[in-house]
């Protein structure tokens, strides 16, 4: 596989700038958005392997963006969200989410997370096929 992309869509510009530095060096390609509008902006622009999505974000939640994401693509998806309850972290397994992490997470338990993500993934399609 050649270089995974990450992209991210969380709210809190800190989290998502660590997120972002943290993944970018252990060797991935991140792309990150503050919200759904520009997460799909860039999803429509850019191959995605696997997006981590916060579910509380203003406008569009995370949920919706990932069953947008899950009819445009076969990317991986990690629900990252404060609301850890039973029910919450079955709802979005069972919309189709890959993996769910409750924050505040360790960068490491995320990253591992995004590797055991992209080992169950098939190896990543031409550009085109995620468009």
């Amino acid at each position: 596989m050649s270089v995974a992309t990450v992209a991210i869509a969380e709210d809190e510009a800190d989290l998502r700038e660590a997120v972002a530095e943290y993944l970018s060096g252990h060797g991935y390609r991140v792309l990150s958005a503050r919200d759904a509008a520009s997460f799909r902006d860039l999803a429509g622009r850019e191959p995605i392997h696997v997006a981590v999505l916060d579910i509380s974000m203003p406008g569009e939640d995370g949920l919706s963006l990932a069953r947008w994401l899950m009819d445009q693509s076969s990317a991986g998806i990690i629900i990252a969200s404060a609301h850890g309850s039973d029910i919450d972290r079955i709802v979005g397994l069972e919309l189709g989410a890959d993996d769910y992490v409750v924050k505040p997470y360790d960068l490491r338990e995320l990253l591992a997370r995004v590797r055991s993500v992209l080992r169950r993934l098939p190896d990543p399609a031409p550009a085109d096929r995620w468009a």
